[in-house]
């Protein structure tokens, strides 16, 4: 199991890798929404935003405004770290229920062209 830093280390890479994305796509693709990413086996949920500028950055505490996050993502530790090192297909980890996503559907088809 990874600890809770390293989740954090692994979602700070993550929206690193996210910012190679080119703008092309961002433009088309990129609404702003709230996102979560629970850590189930941790108990932990990060709190974050995807933009046009970006993704994140993630922090511990929910929004102020208290409204749920638009895209909620629910993925173990161990998941996570091996996802954003490459090592994991979201694809296959999705269809493989190792990742649930709680999303609209049109935030989701976004969301597959950018990942």
């Amino acid at each position: 199991m990874a600890s809770v830093d390293e989740c954090r280390t692994a979602l700070r890479k993550l929206s690193e890798q996210f910012d190679e994305v080119d703008q092309e796509s961002r433009a088309r693709h990129v609404v702003e929404r709230s996102i979560s990413c629970h850590i189930s086996d941790l108990g932990v949920t990060f709190h974050g935003r995807i933009h046009h500028g970006g993704l994140g950055p993630f922090g511990d505490l929910p929004p102020a405004d208290g409204k749920p996050a638009d895209v909620k993502l629910t993925i173990g530790s161990d998941d996570l770290v091996s996802l954003v090192n490459g090592e994991l297909d979201m694809g296959r980890a999705v269809f493989g229920g190792r990742v649930k996503v709680d999303a609209s559907f049109g935030d989701l088809l976004r969301l597959r062209k950018l990942l």
